[in-house]
C-alpha cells in the first residue's frame, strides 16, 4: 500500500500539471434546480476537463463512478447513450444528454456561465488530452479500474455527499477511492472565489480568521460546516446512510476503505 501522504503529493503534482485549473471558480453560481448527473471516472482526462469547468462555474453535480471494469453505471450509459463512452452528461433541467467533453464544456458555459459563451482558453483543446494524462499517470493512475474486491457489493441506499473543489489534492485522493469503489456522490463544489481564498489554511495570503465572501458560496458552505470548523477545509464527506461526518482525507479514504471496500 502506498502511503497516504505519498498519494496526496502525486495528487498535488497531478493538479499542478494543469495549471491552476479546476482551483477557482465564481462566488455567485447559477445552480441549475434539478442536480446535473456526471457519469465518469477520477482518472480519465476528458472528464477532468469537464469538472474543471464545473468547479469553475461551481456547479453541484451527482457523480456515478464508472472506472474500467466498472459493472453499476457503465451499463446505464450504454442503455442511454449506445455506447460506453465517457464523460457521460445529463441535464434534466433541459433533457439534454450528451458524450464529447467539448460538447459538454460549452452546454456548460451556455447553460450556467454568466455570458452564455465559452472564454476563450477553453474554446479549443488538443485532440489528444496529454497535459491532463500526464496528470493521471502522475497522480498513480488512480480513479481508473475498479477494485476488483467489490464487484458484487450494492451501492449505498443514499448519495453520499462530498465537498470540494477539482484541484484540491486531498479531494482527488478520496474521489479516486469513490471511483473505484463505484460510490455515487453528490459533489458540492467549493471553489476558491478570491485572492483572499488561495492557499492552505495556515498559508492563507490573508491571515487571520478566515471570513469568506458576503453572499458568496463559501459563506453557505461554512454554515454547513460550521458545527465542527470554523474556516473552510475539504474534503469534508458526510455519508447519510450511516450519519458519518468525516474531514482529513486520510480518515475519509479509511472509513470508505472499512464500510465499502
Amino acid at each position: 500500500m502506498v502511503h497516504h501522504q505519498i498519494k496526496v503529493v502525486q495528487a498535488l503534482a497531478s493538479s499542478i500539471t494543469a495549471g491552476g485549473r479546476g482551483a477557482t471558480g465564481t462566488a455567485f453560481p447559477n445552480q441549475p434546480e434539478k442536480a446535473i448527473k456526471l457519469y465518469e471516472f477520477e482518472g480519465s482526462p476528458f472528464c477532468r476537463r469537464v469538472r474543471e469547468v464545473m468547479t469553475l462555474l461551481n456547479l453541484d453535480y451527482e457523480v456515478y463512478p464508472c472506472p474500467k471494469g466498472g459493472v453499476k453505471y457503465r451499463k446505464i450509459v450504454k442503455e442511454k447513450g449506445g455506447k460506453k463512452q465517457f464523460p457521460f452528461f445529463v441535464d434534466e433541467n433541459t433533457g439534454t444528454e450528451m458524450y464529447e467533453s467539448k460538447a459538454i464544456i460549452d452546454y456548460l458555459f451556455q447553460h450556467y456561465g454568466k455570458s452564455g459563451t465559452t472564454p476563450k482558453k477553453y474554446t479549443h483543446y488538443p485532440k489528444y488530452p496529454v497535459v491532463a494524462l500526464a496528470g493521471t499517470l502522475i497522480n498513480g493512475a488512480r480513479g481508473v479500474w475498479i477494485n476488483q474486491k467489490i464487484v458484487d457489493r450494492a451501492a449505498p441506499e443514499k448519495l453520499l455527499k462530498l465537498w470540494g473543489f477539482e484541484a484540491s489534492p486531498y479531494t482527488r485522493v478520496v474521489r479516486g477511492v469513490l471511483t473505484e469503489l463505484e460510490i455515487p456522490f453528490v459533489f458540492h463544489n467549493v471553489a476558491k472565489e478570491r485572492w483572499q481564498d488561495q492557499g492552505p489554511a495556515v498559508l492563507r495570503l490573508k491571515p487571520g480568521q478566515y471570513v469568506p465572501l458576503q453572499g458568496g458560496k463559501r459563506e453557505k458552505v461554512i454554515e454547513v460546516m460550521s458545527r465542527f470548523k470554523k474556516d473552510i477545509q475539504v474534503p469534508y464527506l458526510e455519508d447519510p446512510n450511516t450519519g458519518a461526518k468525516l474531514f482529513e482525507s486520510e480518515d475519509i479514504v479509511k472509513y470508505l476503505q472499512q464500510k465499502y471496500g
